[in-house]
């Protein structure tokens, strides 16, 4: 059975890669404004541009185009905060009557969907219309996945850019990467989840008997579209509470391989498109392999967590030693882990098995994720987090070979890395911090009741929620109650930092770099498309990340597993 739940797991990923590579090159068509085979949308783009007035051929400078995307999203939460706050009004969809939002639980969900987190402290079934699932919900997984998409072709531009300060339009990086990429997937997507038996109606509650014989009443509701973006778009919320465990989101093996695709999809075209869009392909090949080693050693090592389980079971005159705690039967550990490491790899954050009930290695696997926080990443925003790395490895290489660094023929200079630096530092900031300030209240006010699990566990528990929110992830340690005026306001200060802030710093790089001119390549110049650098790159990233969360993790997950 192990060895099926393997090849599973392989093909799974094999079938990643191989879409992946011909998604690149039509992301960069769509980049680039060239002939591409969705050129049909270009009414309804220009007829959105001229009801809202933009000029999408305008070109901006990097300052011009934060303004645009920062705006663009500031209306995006106030029109999501407005509708939670008054949901039970709308009667539109709303055939449980579910009520309004309170308000420190509505600024949380508003400026989580808006940054692409998707951190849910309610459940969706109960908390959530149809109307507010659709209208609100799906419509922020489009725009807020369309906005990291935009992002990055505004960094692609900048690096190739010869010695133009102008990076391209956010507008309409935006809304073609909405109606061009994300949304056709999504209709494809959404068909495959609906035809295997992904709930797509509106009906309200509906009376089931169950094998006991007993009578339940079971939420439905139009499920496959909310989940078919919410898993392309590296979004992660779930329509229901369990998120991707739930049957009616996901409901048999197929359905899972075919959601662990769409997670994997983009933020990996988006490696190569970056390679394609630059004309070095190996270029981009290397940085994905770099990406893809650190990715494969993590599933590696979750899954050999799961599948031998708690040594404690045996002990226990347990005949199954496997942990299946959490975990759906018709998925298997092996493919829970694959799906753990990858929506913590790409900031997606859905689940098909409940990560708090993973062995401690494998939650703390998770968190050395989200983390690193740049292994294929969120749609668009991992790869510029992945920038910074590269930055700083380059400016590493530089002085170890004596020299001014370099970076595809633009010098970086002190600006620059000084940017890069602050970038690093503000994730582990965020985190920590974070949980510096909730383990002292928790401490100094036990009947705060946050927590379900005292000790090692529920630090974690804790040190997770602010990592999962400045990872733009949205997963959880479900231990915890988080569903508390400090929880909604701390996560939502966070998420809203750590989403604009690491967008912010790079931009201004790529604005810089694509105002200077080309250095001319010599003897020693730094050549990025080599094993050295590809070394010198994976050890940056492991260095930075084992000195910011150590600590951290000894005191969490490491002493957790020691405990057995």
């Amino acid at each position: 059975m192990l060895h099926k739940e393997i090849i599973g797991a392989t093909l799974i990923f094999v079938l990643s890669v191989t879409l992946a590579w011909p998604l690149g090159k039509f992301i960069v068509k769509v980049f680039r404004g060239e002939k591409n085979r969705m050129d049909f949308m270009s009414p309804v783009e220009k007829m959105i541009f001229r009801i809202s007035g933009v000029n999408p051929d305008k070109e901006m400078d990097w300052k011009q185009n934060m303004k645009a995307l920062l705006g663009l999203n500031l209306l995006f939460f106030l029109v999501a905060f407005i509708i939670l706050s008054i949901q039970g009004i709308i009667k539109l969809w709303n055939p449980a009557g579910t009520g309004n939002w309170e308000p420190t639980l509505a600024f949380n969900t508003a400026i989580s969907f808006m940054t692409n987190t998707n951190l849910q402290h309610y459940s969706g079934e109960t908390g959530a219309s149809y109307f507010t699932q659709l209208a609100v919900f799906t419509w922020l997984q489009f725009v807020s996945a369309g906005t990291g998409m935009a992002a990055c072709a505004l960094l692609f531009r900048g690096l190739a850019n010869r010695s133009s300060g102008a990076l391209g339009n956010f507008y309409n990086l935006w809304l073609k990467s909405c109606t061009r990429i994300l949304l056709p997937l999504a209709v494809i997507l959404s068909l495959i989840l609906t035809l295997n038996g992904t709930t797509t109606n509106f009906k309200g509650l509906q009376e089931v008997s169950t094998l006991e014989g007993e009578t339940q009443m079971v939420a439905g509701g139009p499920t496959a579209p909310m989940v078919a973006i919410k898993q392309l778009g590296t979004n992660g919320g779930g329509f229901f509470g369990p998120n991707s465990t739930h049957p009616f989101e996901n409901p048999n093996y197929l359905t899972n391989m075919a959601e662990n695709i769409a997670i994997l999809l983009i933020p990996m075209a988006l490696v190569f498109a970056f390679g394609f869009y630059m004309k070095r392909k190996k270029l981009g090949i290397y940085l994905f392999g770099v990406m893809s080693l650190l990715f494969i050693s993590f599933v590696a090592v979750s899954a050999w967590q799961e599948v031998e389980g708690n040594p404690n079971f045996a002990g226990m005159g347990l005949e199954q030693t496997v942990n299946m705690e959490g975990k759906e039967v018709r998925i298997g550990p092996v493919a829970s882990s694959l799906w753990g490491v990858s929506t913590t790899s790409t900031s997606n954050g859905s689940v098909n098995s409940m990560h708090d009930s993973h062995t401690p290695i494998s939650g703390g696997i998770f968190l050395l994720d989200m983390f690193i926080n740049a292994i294929y990443g969120g749609v668009g925003v991992g790869f510029i987090n992945f920038f910074v790395f590269m930055v700083i490895a380059v400016f590493i290489a530089g002085q170890m070979i004596g020299r001014t660094p370099d970076f595809l023929g633009k010098k970086l200079e002190a600006r620059e890395i000084k940017i890069a630096a602050i970038v690093v530092i503000l994730h582990p900031l965020f985190i920590l911090a974070g949980t510096a300030i909730s383990g002292y209240l928790v401490t100094a006010n036990p009947d705060l009741g946050w927590l379900n699990n005292p000790g090692f566990h529920g630090f974690s528990e804790m040190m997770y929620e602010f990592t999962s929110a400045s990872a733009n992830n949205g997963s959880g340690f479900e231990g915890l109650g988080d569903d508390t005026p400090f929880w909604n306001i701390a996560t939502g200060i966070v998420m809203l930092l750590a989403r604009f802030l690491p967008i912010i710093g790079p931009l201004a790089i790529a604005g810089s770099l694509a105002a200077k001119k080309q250095v001319p390549q010599t003897v020693g110049s730094l050549q990025p498309e080599t094993p050295a650098f590809a070394s010198v790159l994976l050890a940056v990233i492991l260095i930075i990340s084992a000195l910011a969360f150590f600590p951290a993790l000894a005191l969490g997950p490491i002493a957790e597993y020691f405990s057995f």
